[in-house]
């Protein structure tokens, strides 16, 4: 049985301290808050220090889509969402319901599904919206940090 050790890097960003997780030789998660803390002598590994600059390009409007190893676990329909969410263009949006289309699923399952992606922003759940609205957000901060990305990618097709 092989332990694989997860690595963590903070950091700060316009959402606030923002920390991205390695194991092995991906991402794993992306998560940020409350109550986290930056350390400024922590030891980053290069794929960690990549994922950062990443991430602090996106925020300045210099990264339209991240090239970074990522892994999550997923179920068959889970992972059809993932990848659905993947293909939606920096600045577009899809609705709950274009995705369940594609995944033979419903439009509540795929908000379920969003909900559980433990990468967002690099898996861009936040393009994911309502028929009518911009639906829900699961990342720390809820809508208003759904709307601070969609509004940083001059989304296009609702209202912001």
């Amino acid at each position: 049985m092989q332990t694989i050790i997860a690595q963590s890097l903070t950091f700060a960003s316009p959402l606030g301290t923002m920390c991205v997780v390695q194991e092995g030789t991906d991402i794993t998660r992306l998560f940020w808050g409350d109550g986290l803390d930056v350390d400024p002598a922590a030891q980053a590994t290069p794929l960690l220090i990549d994922a950062r600059a990443q991430l602090m390009a996106y925020f300045s409007g210099r990264l339209k889509r991240f090239d970074l190893p990522l892994s999550c676990p997923a179920t068959p329909f889970q992972h059809g969402v993932l990848e659905s969410m993947m293909s939606i263009s920096y600045g577009r949006t899809k609705t709950y319901g274009q995705i369940a289309g594609y995944v033979d699923g419903s439009a509540q399952a795929v908000g379920r599904a969003c909900g559980a992606n433990p990468l967002p922003i690099l898996i861009p759940c936040h393009r994911v919206v309502g028929a009518h609205g911009p639906g829900g957000y699961s990342g720390h901060g809820g809508i208003e940090a759904k709307l601070f990305l969609l509004r940083l990618e001059h989304a296009e097709g609702i209202l912001i």
